[in-house]
């Protein structure tokens, strides 16, 4: 009996381990199967990630495209703006060309010295108003410090009557818009040394 039962147990344990082969045969066969899908999957996952770079690519173009645009429209306002403040600058000063041909017409029909220092002098006051109107101011400068953010000293001089490094003499006026210089007051320093 116990012969029988051990050939009973070796033939379950064949037809057990048959069994296991014929399953693990089956996986095999199918597994080609699995791996084709994911093979596919694996050429979709790329595709997905071609249409992501494209569309990234696409959107790069477009935000480069709309700075193109923006830097063109920007140098375009900038011209437009330069040309009406250019134009009103101009327009103010036309004004002032204007009496100075007609001082020069009334000089030529009655040359009186007075007459003509008059106008001039009426020029002179309208191109204050002009400047004033603008925010242009006058750089003082006679018998102030020297101060080299305002004044370019082009001589020095000497007067015992004043400090060192007090302006004596302004050789050409200086001019500022608002707190920018236009240009600097050229002007001669006392140095008594």
């Amino acid at each position: 009996m116990q012969e029988e039962e051990l050939k009973q147990t070796q033939t379950e344990e064949t037809s057990a381990n048959e069994q296991t082969e014929n399953v693990q045969t089956e996986q095999t066969a199918e597994q080609p199967e699995t791996e084709a899908p994911q093979e596919e999957q694996a050429q979709a996952e790329p595709d997905a990630r071609d249409v992501q770079i494209t569309e990234l690519q696409n959107r790069l173009l477009r935000l480069q495209a709309d700075f193109d645009n923006f830097r063109r429209r920007t140098a375009g306002e900038k011209e437009q703006l330069s040309s009406f403040v250019t134009v009103g600058v101009v327009g103010k000063f036309l004004k002032v060309l204007d009496n100075f041909e007609r001082a020069e017409t009334s000089f030529a029909q009655k040359p009186e010295l007075d007459s003509m220092l008059t106008g001039l002098k009426q020029i002179r006051r309208q191109f204050d108003e002009v400047f004033k109107e603008l925010g242009v101011t006058e750089i003082e400068a006679q018998d102030k410090k020297f101060d080299p953010a305002l004044h370019e000293a082009v001589m020095r001089g000497q007067n015992p009557e004043l400090e060192d490094e007090t302006i004596d003499m302004v050789f050409e006026k200086g001019y500022k818009l608002n707190d920018k210089v236009i240009r600097h007051s050229k002007v001669r320093v006392i140095s008594n040394e």
